[in-house]
């Protein structure tokens, strides 16, 4: 198992959890302040927010995958605040991150769908970065496989999903392939002139939650409502919302 710490000099310690989310930050960041010198969007705007975002977008993954887990959280209230062992859920980090940008947009009269479409490939590179965080933390993972199918994969990978006895699916690989595929698919769509302001990222919220959705069926560690997958659950709501507002955004007459 790889040490989930990176650094540790006396009580001070960085886990490589961190730092991986600090560099899908920092890279997010870098690229949405590279793509948004094409259009009149100040980089003020963006820098406001990604300090005020960036905070809320954790506080609010945090908060979904506590909910979620309410009762183990009810009875360990000091883990609330340990994020560096893992539990961060995207989609809880989605609503933060959208309610801080309605209200940003709408006091600057900023294009809201011009922004989230400037922002939506930062995303989704951040999310496929991010996983290699549940890598560390041995989460995120699926079921049991053979070891015949995990030598497929790199040593250090399979040495690292030998989790409680057994060998399992690397869904966190998965998932993270899939996403940078998403990623690559709207970077090449954002400078076709064929699209809408929203369209890529109605085309973000399509292509990671039909991906998620199937990954999701192969982990074990899956946040569940009424003993149905919420990451499933909310990925088909996503889908079904995007088809139709894209469908309306490009109908003739809409």
């Amino acid at each position: 198992m790889i040490d989930p710490v990176a650094i540790k000099f006396g009580m001070f310690t960085v886990h490589w959890y961190g730092i991986i989310i600090a560099l899908a930050i920092i890279l997010g960041f870098s690229l949405v302040m590279y793509l948004s010198k094409k259009t009149n969007i100040s980089s003020e705007f963006f820098l406001d927010f990604f300090i005020i975002g960036i905070p809320i977008g954790i506080i609010g993954a945090r908060v979904y995958f506590v909910l979620f887990n309410f009762s183990y959280y009810l009875n360990n209230p000091l883990q609330i605040i340990a994020i560096w062992k893992g539990g961060l859920a995207i989609h809880g980090a989605i609503i933060g991150g959208l309610i801080v940008l309605i209200v940003l947009t709408k006091r600057r009269k900023i294009s809201l769908w011009t922004v989230t479409d400037l922002l939506a490939p930062a995303l989704i590179l951040g999310q496929a970065i991010g996983r290699w965080g549940n890598f560390i933390n041995q989460e995120a993972y699926g079921s049991i496989v053979s070891e015949e199918f995990i030598n497929y994969f790199p040593e250090f990978i399979k040495n690292q999903m030998y989790i409680e006895g057994a060998y399992r699916h690397p869904t966190f690989l998965y998932e993270s392939v899939w996403n940078l595929l998403i990623f690559i698919l709207l970077i090449w769509l954002i400078n076709k002139e064929f699209k809408k302001d929203g369209d890529v990222f109605f085309t973000y919220l399509i292509g990671y939650s039909i991906g998620r959705f199937f990954i999701e069926d192969l982990r074990t560690d899956s946040l569940m409502f009424l003993n149905i997958q919420v990451a499933q659950l909310i990925s088909g709501l996503l889908i079904i919302f995007a088809i139709v507002m894209l469908y309306f955004r490009h109908k003739p007459n809409r």
